[in-house]
């Protein structure tokens, strides 16, 4: 899965479509049929089968249904999965926002959406998750300042409409590291930098989000480095997902070793604060913007 930052190629797959093209892999390796085999009953490029098990493509029914002929499934699980591949081609969501949606980002809103658990640590600004609508724009206009004041509404309104997940009587567990810095990053003014250190505190509370900062008092640690989001399913058939970027470059990894490493570095960071000290930190802070 690992993908450089591109503002090309196709539209983003879906969680549901990534778990079928991985069930898609696991018939045809049960059936002991090879790429080439599939390959060959669909008559095209090994390629297009890679691609439709990685979910790098839609997953087009008269595909679907000659796969698993070939395979040996019978008629009600054909039918069942072709339904659900219909399912899993219906665009998502942000698709609405696609003109001011990265690409390479909409991948991220899909997993964001579809985990059950998601681990983050963000050195430079509050998580995007917890941003309020002004603290969202003066950070997306201090990306885009040479954006339309409609677009850059789109943007912030996409961000803060990604911020339902955590309402869902399914909501994810959130769990979220910060540096003391980005407190101290005055974003639109202390009035903005009040509500969302309000915004703050009144998250902190749920029960299924933890939210640590990191003093400076820690000194250097083995987090300190780029930003990086951790993403993990209750599906089986997917790995679990670290997202990480650059000025110039994002990174989707699901190998072991990448991923155990974000993980320790998660572990580490927030030991080197506790719940309380870091209520105790945004209440502070918050005097201060008064």
């Amino acid at each position: 899965m690992n993908e450089a930052r591109s503002g090309s190629g196709a539209s983003a797959p879906t969680v549901l479509r990534m778990i079928l093209g991985r069930r898609l892999q696991e018939r045809r390796q049960s059936a002991g049929a090879s790429l080439e085999d599939a390959a060959t009953a669909l008559r095209v490029k090994t390629l297009t089968i890679r691609r439709l098990e990685k979910a790098e493509v839609a997953l087009k029914p008269l595909y679907v249904e000659k796969l698993l002929e070939t395979y040996g499934a019978d008629r009600q699980e054909i039918d069942e999965f072709v339904a659900l591949a219909e399912q899993a081609n219906e665009p998502g969501w942000w698709h609405a926002y696609r003109d001011v949606l990265p690409t390479w980002f909409s991948a991220y809103v899909s997993l964001e959406t579809g985990a059950k658990t998601l681990r983050t640590y963000e050195p430079h600004y509050v998580t995007g998750l917890l941003q309020t609508w002004g603290y969202a724009r003066g950070v997306l206009r201090g990306g885009f300042p040479n954006e339309s004041e409609e677009d850059l509404r789109r943007r912030v309104d996409l961000r803060l409409k990604r911020q339902s997940l955590l309402t869902r009587p399914d909501a994810p567990t959130l769990w979220v590291v910060m540096e003391e810095a980005v407190l101290h990053r005055v974003v639109g003014g202390p009035e903005v930098m009040r509500e969302q250190i309000d915004r703050l505190l009144e998250v902190s509370e749920l029960e299924h989000v933890s939210l640590d900062i990191v003093p400076f008092t820690a000194g250097a640690h083995v987090g300190a480095c780029a930003p990086f989001t951790y993403f993990r399913f209750e599906e089986p058939e997917l790995p679990d997902v670290v997202y990480s970027e650059i000025l110039s470059a994002s990174m989707y990894l699901d190998q072991r070793s990448d991923v155990s490493a974000h993980l320790e570095a998660h572990n580490r960071m927030s030991l080197l604060t506790s719940s309380a000290d870091s209520r105790a930190l945004l209440t502070r802070m918050r005097k201060e913007y008064s």
